[in-house]
């Protein structure tokens, strides 16, 4: 059974910056795509962005230009760095493979002056 722990979550202004990051308990090196999920309240959970094992990120409209998705194979983790927040970024954030394993308990990212 695979464990996922996001972490880097908090309160943010409009306009802040937040870094997430998932740690693995095992290897993610064979797992070909890493994803960044969010459930934002009342709604379904979305993907937001995904990253390759060759470096290749792509990422839903509402996001680009303002997350950086990157991993990190060797420490078992995923990142997504975030800039110029919004309030409707507001979320739950998890990360994932697709087809996903047991989902962690994720990380809440609140953007609100």
């Amino acid at each position: 059974q695979v464990q996922l722990v996001e972490s880097g979550g908090g309160l943010v202004q409009p306009g802040g910056s937040l870094r997430l990051s998932c740690t693995a308990s095992r290897s993610i090196a064979s797992i070909a795509a890493m994803n960044w999920y969010r459930q934002a309240p009342g709604k379904q959970r979305e993907l937001v962005a995904t990253i390759t094992n060759g470096g290749i990120a792509n990422y839903i409209d509402s996001v680009k230009g303002r997350f950086t998705i990157s991993r990190d194979n060797a420490k078992k983790t995923v990142y997504l760095q975030m800039n110029s927040l919004k309030p409707e970024d507001t979320a739950v954030y998890y990360c994932n493979k697709s087809p996903p394993w047991s989902w962690g308990q994720g990380t809440q990212v609140t953007v609100s002056s």
